[in-house]
């Protein structure tokens, strides 16, 4: 089981343009989502801002409200980065997820960066490919 986790983490970060590899807050994202497939919610915990890890207190917390409110997001199929773009304090990255059902869902990841480098301030889940942010 945990080798075919490891394929798996592997695979997504291969599936990954060459470019968002490179881009701190696509690495910040791919990073958190791969934690979450490993169910270490210690590390994605560490990519919320200082306001989330206020909000929920505890990784364990964290990680419930994923698994419950961002299924996509704890066990996705497929990752895509999108496009950035700054608005106000935050940059939003938008990324579409294939769940195991093969829907698609298309987020937007609101960044800040702070001390520690960039960190997730809150994740809006978008209506579809052509939703705006």
């Amino acid at each position: 089981m945990t080798a075919l986790l490891h394929r798996l983490v592997f695979c997504l970060v291969l599936a990954l343009p060459l470019s968002a590899k490179a881009d701190p807050i696509q690495n910040v994202i791919s990073d958190q989502i791969a934690a979450f497939l490993a169910d270490d919610f210690d590390r994605a915990y560490a990519h919320a801002s200082p306001s989330i890890k206020r909000l929920f207190q505890t990784p364990e917390r964290f990680g419930q409200m994923v698994r419950e409110g961002y299924p996509m997001v704890y066990r996705p199929e497929a990752v895509t980065m999108l496009e950035q773009q700054e608005i106000g304090p935050h940059t939003i990255q938008r990324v579409m997820l294939r769940d195991a059902a093969g829907r698609l869902h298309f987020l937007a990841y609101a960044m800040v960066e702070g001390p520690e480098g960039w960190q997730i301030n809150g994740v809006q889940i978008l209506r579809g490919p052509d939703a705006g942010v």
